[in-house]
């Protein structure tokens, strides 16, 4: 048997240098070029990948929680090392094998490597590990499609032109697709004896540096097969889409009666939307509303609204072309969009982006009758309707108040790019998984909170900004623009809150080191002053006690507790020093107070060296003290003058005072300058945090809570933005920081719901923009229907 019938038997060997079809004499020239920029790219993602893959396992293993767990990190990265060139080189040989396979008629299907052929397992005897190992693999590679759908319908549908006219279609796996290129990285990737879990670290670096990053290798594949002459121009599978719409723009469903299901058509099926996505009985409620108010605004006998567009209108003979399809009013759109990007966006204003929101619809028929060389235009109830909730769309950003100026004059710059999403995939409408919906979401939200002062070298604002010059100079038709842009601005975004996170939290710290300071300060105060209340000690003694044995007592309070037995002891010694220095007309008094003065100075030592009393005025004060306990024991005549024994000396009389008593005014003067904890009771202020609110008040407070975005108006008309960072569990103060995470407010719950009430202090939403601007377009629509309603149809009155 000759060469020629070997390899009719053995689909793996093809003849390349043979024509294997007499019309595609270059077939092996190009499998060839194809398999060498695939081995290209794939060798240098590998390389990538194992490169990062050594530092990742070195970081977990030293991370690690215990030392078995740290030991299988550092063995599977000694093991990775062994058989890097041997998975590599698996991992390639496949990904080759796929391609003669294919050049040979032969297409694999998708199910996984491990379940065809010998290695078919019943699914029962599948373990665990198996089962983690497949789910990652198909997790990545369907993530991949999704991302590249483009590219591979392209490159696919050149291969298939190539190698005879297979189809690559249905359960059909293409050589180069995402799943091929998981299947054959799973398949090197027995090589690996490690556990499963560092098996799953790998698939999911081989998908961040892999798989992440095909993108480059598709385009090469699909340029050179191009230039070749293989499909020079593929028809865009979006496209082909938008023709399946425009050909079922006659359909019933698009008259006023039927728009419902029109509507119901657009809607993610299941197992497209996010987990986390509305319910999707709120979402039909509000497309069938929608629709319904639609529908009304126009005559039910004219479905079509003519639009005109020319000053020869009224030559009878004049035709009306039919409407434009999606595929003229996305080329109209694309043109405007140009235009659009071509404009900078530090000149716009609000004022200018609500001209333009306004005027979008007549300047997209101006396009579309100069692109289609019609002097009359009319377009479908469908079109106008989506570019009327659109239009509304983008009117309501422009007075939302959830939204600075700045912002709101950036995001409008967004209309034409959404109105061609609208145009291209009206799921827009109907889920919040929606990748331009997610997107907007997402800039809405960063933008919430932006003020200059936040921002002072306006990262924040440059950030949003180049989101939207980005969509505007490369959204053409590829949704996928727009999973990108969220994915890049969400990690942006990351950078921000952490930085803001960590000064938040030291601003909600310090907030409850404060209260504290104040508990404590109110509580000492509190227990000097009420011992202090039937007594008339001497001035020495009163400021003695309400300055620096006072502040000793707050920081016993704040270092051990009231129940410390320091802290008892601190409250005993005020007592003990009231009476000390109280007359003592008996003996046995005098006796008393003999025995205690040791204590007393102990006592005294200890807590006022902890606030930092100096031994040099210690003992002044206690040669001091000496001068009031010596005549209440009877040992020597009382001084002459030394200070008033009903309060504390007055300074205009301190000069009167003998040079002998100097050092007692000294050391008074020494106390009065130290902060006094008592003060504030002294002089019968109210404690602020036992205001009680009003009913008006309570309402106001009871619905807020932590995390909320308020926008604080003074009374000069600035505007200062702030989240409600942490309400106090003890006063029940609110503290406020901006988006830096800095502190800009700090307000009690009366002060707050009186901002409230006053209208100088605004919550604002935190329902998503999407669905607050659907719920205002419902609200507008109902309006204007119910003014129309009432009209008189004779008079229109």
């Amino acid at each position: 048997m000759n060469q020629a019938n070997d390899s009719k038997h053995n689909p793996k060997v093809v003849s390349i240098g043979t024509s294997k079809q007499s019309s595609q004499p270059h077939l092996g020239e190009l499998l060839g070029k194809v398999q060498t920029i695939a081995s290209r790219h794939l060798h240098a993602l590998t390389a990538s990948l194992f490169d990062n893959l050594d530092d990742a396992l070195f970081d977990l293993a030293e991370k690690a929680s215990n030392n078995a767990v740290q030991v299988a990190y550092f063995d599977g990265m000694r093991e990775l090392r062994k058989k890097r060139n041997i998975i590599e080189r698996l991992f390639n040989q496949d990904i080759a094998d796929r391609l003669m396979d294919l050049a040979a008629g032969k297409v694999r299907d998708r199910r996984n490597p491990l379940e065809n052929g010998g290695e078919q397992q019943e699914l029962s005897l599948i373990d665990d590990s198996q089962l983690e190992e497949a789910l990652a693999v198909s997790s990545m590679a369907s993530k991949a499609e999704m991302r590249f759908a483009r590219h591979l319908f392209a490159l696919n549908e050149r291969l298939s032109v190539l190698c005879g006219g297979v189809r690559i279609e249905g359960s059909a796996l293409g050589p180069m697709d995402p799943a091929a290129l998981a299947h054959a990285f799973q398949l090197a990737l027995r090589e690996l004896v490690s556990d499963v879990q560092i098996k799953l670290i790998v698939y999911k670096l081989f998908d961040r540096y892999v798989l992440g990053n095909i993108d480059g290798m598709y385009d090469e594949i699909n340029a050179t097969l191009a230039s070749a002459g293989v499909l020079p121009q593929v028809r865009n599978p979006v496209a082909t889409a938008m023709h399946r719409r425009a050909a079922r723009s006659n359909h019933p469903s698009n008259h006023p009666g039927n728009r419902e299901a029109a509507f119901a058509t657009a809607e993610y099926s299941e197992t497209t939307q996010d987990p986390a996505d509305w319910d999707a009985t709120t979402q039909r409620e509000i497309l069938s509303t929608l629709a319904d108010l639609l529908a009304a605004r126009r005559p039910h006998h004219h479905p079509v609204e003519p639009i005109e567009n020319s000053d020869n209108l009224n030559n009878p003979g004049h035709s009306v072309s039919p409407p434009p399809g999606p595929t003229q009013i996305l080329s109209a759109l694309t043109l405007l969009q140009a235009e659009v990007a071509k404009m900078s966006s530090l000149t716009r204003s609000t004022d200018r982006e609500s001209d333009d929101v306004q005027h979008l619809k007549q300047e997209l028929l101006n396009q579309v009758a100069q692109i289609s060389g019609q002097s009359r235009i009319r377009i479908s109830a469908d079109e106008e309707d989506t570019i009327d909730l659109v239009a509304m769309l983008f009117e309501y950003i422009l007075q939302d108040r959830n939204l600075p100026a700045e912002m709101q004059a950036l995001l409008a710059r967004l209309q034409i790019p959404y109105l061609k999403v609208a145009v291209l995939d009206r799921r827009l409408f109907a889920s919040r998984a929606h990748p331009a919906r997610r997107l907007l979401d997402l800039l809405a939200d960063a933008g919430k909170g932006w003020t200059r002062e936040a921002d002072p070298d306006q990262r924040m604002l440059k950030e949003v900004r180049h989101v939207v010059e980005t969509i505007l100079a490369e959204f053409d038709d590829d949704l996928n623009v727009f999973s990108r842009q969220h994915e890049q601005f969400t990690a942006k975004l990351q950078s921000f809150w952490k930085r803001a996170n960590l000064s938040e939290r030291r601003a909600a710290e310090a907030a409850k080191g404060r209260e504290k300071l104040d508990i404590a300060r109110r509580q000492a105060a509190n227990e000097v002053l009420s011992r202090m209340r039937d007594h008339t000690p001497p001035a020495l003694i009163h400021s003695l006690l309400t300055r620096p044995w006072a502040n000793y007592l707050v920081l016993l309070l704040l270092r051990q507790g009231e129940q410390s037995a320091e802290y008892k002891s601190s409250i005993r010694f005020i007592d003990d020093l009231i009476w000390s220095v109280e007359p003592k007309p008996t003996v046995a008094s005098q006796d008393k107070l003999r025995a205690l003065l040791p204590d007393l100075e102990k006592t005294l030592r200890r807590g006022l060296s902890t606030v930092a009393f100096h031994e040099p005025d210690m003992n002044r004060l206690l040669v001091d003290l000496n001068t009031i306990y010596a005549p209440l024991l009877g040992e020597q005549p009382a001084p002459r003058r030394t200070l008033s024994d009903d309060g504390p000396l007055p300074a205009s009389k301190q000069t009167d005072i003998d040079t002998r008593d100097q050092d007692v005014v000294d050391i008074v003067q020494k106390f009065e300058s130290v902060p006094s904890v008592t003060q504030s009771m002294e002089d019968g202020k109210p404690d602020p945090n036992e205001v009680i609110l009003d009913t008006a008040q309570l309402e106001i407070i009871r619905i807020l809570k932590q995390g909320s975005w308020f926008d604080f108006v003074d009374a000069q008309g600035q505007h200062e933005r702030a989240k409600l960072s942490w309400i106090s569990p003890i006063s029940g103060r609110y503290l406020f920081v901006n988006r830096r995470g800095l502190k800009v407010a700090d307000k009690s719950a009366a002060e707050l719901a009186n901002l409230i009430l006053s209208g100088h202090a605004l919550v604002l939403e935190e329902v998503p923009l999407f669905d607050r601007a659907l719920d205002a377009i419902v609200e507008r629509l109902r309006t204007a229907k119910s003014a129309t309603d009432h009209t008189d149809p004779t008079t229109g009155i």
